[in-house]
């Protein structure tokens, strides 16, 4: 897969789903993961990251979205569950693109979604845990981006070649 990816989430203010997010974001590959305006408790969010990933993936800590720093050319996404967002099985990522999701209990500030290039919902009936967002963004990104093969029309998994010959080989 060509380019990268970040994840973050601004306001969040319990360690575990920051710990969750940062392990889910190492096992996909996050280039790094931040935070803004995160709550000062947040530092012990290492307790509930099993896999050690602040020893492999960069972690940036914002104050505020006016002090964000993010590469230049990386397009930043807002993960929100609104109205006008564009829903995530029909948004082509970008090639750089950091991901914020919004705080426990609490959506984006409009500042965030001002700075944001675009957002995106995950199509559901109610908001899920930060840390869940979070995967499910990341699992569709490698799912639309990835070099996956196409889906069967049938249940089950695609076959290969030597199955495809085989089967075309009984239908003479």
């Amino acid at each position: 897969m060509r380019g990268y990816f970040a994840i973050g989430a601004e306001g969040i203010s319990k360690p575990m789903n920051l710990g969750a997010l940062m392990r889910t974001s190492h096992a996909f590959g996050s280039s790094f993961v931040f935070s803004v305006g995160a709550a000062e408790k947040i530092k012990t969010m290492y307790k509930s990251d099993t896999s050690k990933s602040f020893e492999h993936v960069p972690y940036y800590q914002w104050d505020s979205v006016d002090t964000m720093a993010l590469p230049k050319g990386c397009t930043l996404v807002g993960v929100e569950l609104t109205d006008d967002a564009i829903e995530l099985p029909s948004f082509r990522h970008p090639t750089a693109a950091a991901y914020v999701l919004g705080r426990e209990r609490g959506s984006l500030t409009p500042e965030m979604i001002e700075k944001c290039a675009f957002v995106v919902k995950i199509p559901m009936k109610f908001c899920v845990n930060v840390s869940v967002a979070g995967a499910l963004v990341m699992y569709d990104r490698m799912i639309s981006m990835g070099k996956f093969a196409e889906r069967p029309v049938t249940p089950g998994r695609p076959m290969s070649a030597k199955e495809l010959n085989l089967l075309e080989g009984r239908r003479k």
